[in-house]
């Protein structure tokens, strides 16, 4: 092992381990990989940022962009309106909510497709009377086997893609994935909707009902405001600074009045009666330094603090979103937002620590109230997906088909080879902008930057591995195993070192890495690179055994109730029947 492999070898490990421990963002790690690889002399500084242009980066912004549109236009609730007569039997629901996110998260981004469907599959285990446990797992799995069937479905398909393009000269096209990705999608979505649902526990509660998983009735006060007070004339705000963001203020009642999450820079009055929401400590520390009267123990429900004006809802924090990491104190969701966050779950359960210190985590469900009409743009901006709430919808369905079918154009001229794929897609953005199908804002918003990070970070890093000769000397032990089994042994493993790597990263960073392996494998053993770099695709968008594998097995785990070590229970027989059924239709459809 030479200087610069084991340079690239102590980057990628670390890295990888960084990856596992979960608490740095994986863009950043990607990032923290890049600046070390050029600051120890592995990639060149010129040639640093050249993955940000790179087309597979392009490629995956658009497609992100364009999911948006699609979601935009309402196309896919079309879809879902034969869910309802599905709903009666446990296999035809979960078959239904499976093969309608599987056909989105082919032509949309799979994190895009899981979150339309996420509340329409939360209402309808509701009113089926099934716990979210147990269509949830198999929502996101569907939308991950999807992904597998076209060159867009998934991140880790463009990037095989640009690899084939560096190493042959050509891409793949739109549907060469289909073949074998159908055959895999197809398998694994009858194996969840038969038996790979009714491996998942139990646990998860119907969250359609407030009360059902945060009993706040048990933390709601009132207080009068006496003449007295130091804090008549002050701001609401000043009362929630007081205590730290511990206190939400869910109504006002001043003489006949009873105003639902007021604003916080209304001011006080004496003798206003205020309903808090806050745990027993807090609540005495500010009527004792405020100087306030405890009424008593409030006997509204959930149901009393909502009105025409005001709602409640639920919704869970998305990867990426601006809440992570960070808490409602430190973020004044009420003060610069204007919504009150009345209870926090993790895994399906509720968090007792102060609201206010609470540091948000992807996957967490929160209990908020705020205004009906500023809710969905709130929401958006905060990146919270609202979950059985069905008629709240973070974007406007338009009821356009112009988006739809700048789609299907731009998709036709990759087909027949008009324009490779980040020029179609950008082309086909571009004009959704002019034509009024998308907004600046929505523009950027759609994009999911950290994705976009960590592979233009990453890029670079992958490159230093393969011109380093890290690649080769990773492949050679491999290929000198064709002495004593076959190639498609050979290959079946490499499928398998794939899956569990794409569990613990990123799987569009595992795509990243183990392309030019599966490419140096196949010239090693002279055989087809196309055969290697479809099992790498395979492999790379298996991320089944972990939640942190992918974005969308994050999303369902704070509302599914799961906890870690339960995607395997599913995950696990799912990936042994991916690889007995890959391995041959590889070896059919690409032959050596």
């Amino acid at each position: 092992m030479n200087t610069d492999q084991f340079i690239v070898f102590a980057i990628i490990g670390l890295a990888l381990i960084l990856f596992i421990w979960g608490r740095i963002r994986y863009d950043v790690v990607a990032m923290m990989a890049l600046i070390g690889s050029v600051i120890l002399g592995v990639v060149p500084a010129d040639t640093a940022f050249e993955g940000f242009g790179h087309p597979a980066v392009i490629t995956v912004a658009a497609v992100l962009i364009i999911s948006q549109a699609l979601r935009n236009s309402g196309i896919v609730e079309l879809a879902t309106r034969f869910l309802e007569p599905a709903a009666g039997h446990p296999t035809l629901h979960i078959l239904a909510l499976t093969t309608v996110v599987a056909i989105c998260s082919a032509f949309m981004n799979n994190v895009g497709a899981l979150a339309l469907m996420l509340p329409i599959a939360i209402g309808s285990a509701y009113n089926s009377k099934r716990p979210t446990s147990e269509v949830l797992m198999p929502l996101s799995f569907g939308s991950l086997l999807g992904g597998l069937t076209t060159l867009i479905g998934t991140p880790p398909n463009i990037i095989i893609s640009s690899f084939r393009q560096a190493e042959t000269g050509q891409g793949f096209a739109m549907f060469d994935f289909l073949p074998v990705g159908f055959g895999v999608a197809l398998t694994g979505i009858l194996f969840i909707s038969v038996v790979g649902w009714r491996l998942l526990p139990k646990r998860a509660v119907n969250n359609s009902e407030n009360e059902s998983l945060f009993q706040i009735e048990d933390y709601i006060a009132e207080v009068r405001i006496p003449e007295n007070s130091p804090y008549v004339g002050h701001r609401l705000v000043d009362l929630e600074t007081l205590a730290q963001g511990n206190v939400a203020v869910v109504a006002l009642v001043r003489r006949e009045d009873r105003m639902l999450a007021p604003s916080g820079y209304m001011r006080l009055k004496a003798e206003d009666i205020l309903t808090l929401e806050s745990d027993t400590d807090t609540l005495q520390r500010v009527v004792d330094e405020a100087n306030l009267e405890l009424v008593g123990s409030a006997d509204d429900s959930s149901e009393d603090l909502q009105s025409d004006r005001v709602g409640i809802l639920e919704a869970v924090v998305t990867p990426g979103s601006r809440l992570e990491g960070r808490t409602a104190h430190n973020m004044q969701l009420h003060t610069h937002h204007g919504i009150n966050t009345l209870g926090v779950a993790r895994q399906g359960q509720p968090v007792n620590e102060r609201i206010g210190r609470v540091r948000f985590m992807p996957g967490d469900v929160l209990l908020i109230q705020g205004i009906r009409e500023e809710m969905p743009e709130t929401l958006a901006s905060l990146g919270l997906l609202p979950l059985a709430e069905r008629e709240l919808s973070l974007t406007p369905k338009r009821g356009s088909i112009v988006a739809p079918l700048l789609f299907a154009i731009a998709i036709l001229l990759v087909v027949f080879g008009i324009l490779p794929p980040q020029i179609s897609f950008l082309g086909a953005v571009g004009t959704m902008v002019l034509l009024g199908e998308l907004n600046l804002k929505e523009l950027y918003e759609s994009v999911d930057w950290s994705i976009i990070v960590l592979l233009a970070a990453m890029i670079p890093v992958g490159l230093a591995l393969e011109t380093s000769g890290g690649t080769a000397m990773i492949a050679s032990p491999l290929v000198s195993l064709s002495a004593h089994i076959p190639v498609w042994a050979i290959m079946g493993l490499l499928i398998f070192i794939t899956m569990i790597l794409s569990d613990v990263m990123n799987n569009a960073a595992t795509a990243v890495l183990m392309a030019p392996i599966g490419i140096s494998i196949a010239n090693g053993l002279g055989v087809n690179v196309d055969t290697f770099l479809i099992a790498i695709a395979i492999g790379s968008s298996s991320t089944y055994l972990t939640p942190i594998g992918h974005q969308s097995n994050l999303l369902v785990m704070g509302p599914g109730g799961y906890k870690f070590g339960d995607y395997w229970r599913m995950g696990l027989p799912l990936d042994v029947i991916i690889l007995v059924v890959s391995v041959p239709l590889i070896l059919w459809i690409w032959p050596l």
